[in-house]
């Protein structure tokens, strides 16, 4: 992926974008809809994190992290954006409030636990959904989210058409979207 990055840097190739675009999209608006966006905003996120990638592509150093390590901080920092321009809460100024350092390193704590629990409920949802999937539809999502490959190196390994490697991930995609669903 940091070579696809330095081609669109250095000579912005369309052809190297296009392949980010195919490999990060889903993976970036899926990400998106974890963190609590709906479908709509995810897909706009995801758009603008996509432009982002672009038009930044000269600014990704590969000494300071992998592409997509980068490539999410993007889709994450545009969703922290969004957050704050939509929030209507008036906050108090910062100087008025007395917080001891014990509150702070408490909340931090417990709120460091939570995120631990949902975690950790998260993959025991994900794990018991991916057990019901045929096992031809479980192989090309683990390949592609645990192996990180690409539509077409799935294809290629297994040996089978580009697009019977794209059916069987969207089949598993609406199965495992309908487990996850009915568990919520």
């Amino acid at each position: 992926m940091t070579s696809l990055l330095v081609r669109i840097a250095e000579h912005r190739d369309r052809d190297a974008y296009q392949d980010l675009f195919v490999h990060f999209a889903p993976r970036i608006k899926g990400f998106l809809m974890r963190k609590g966006a709906d479908s709509e905003l995810a897909e706009e996120l995801m758009q603008d994190t996509m432009l982002s990638v672009w038009t930044k592509a000269s600014m990704y150093h590969p000494g300071r992290g992998s592409a997509s390590t980068w490539i999410f901080t993007i889709a994450r920092n545009l969703r922290i954006d969004r957050l704050r321009r939509e929030s209507v809460r008036h906050f108090d100024d910062v100087d008025d409030l007395e917080i001891s350092e014990d509150d702070t390193a408490s909340d931090v704590t417990v709120v460091a636990q939570d995120d631990a629990v949902i975690a950790s409920q998260e993959r025991q949802l994900v794990a018991r959904a991916m057990q019901d999937l045929p096992s031809e539809q479980a192989q090309v999502i683990r390949m592609s989210f645990v192996d990180d490959l690409s539509q077409s190196d799935i294809a290629e390994r297994l040996s089978l058409p580009l697009g019977t490697v794209k059916s069987r991930m969207r089949l598993a995609y609406i199965k495992l979207r309908q487990a996850l669903e009915s568990e919520l």
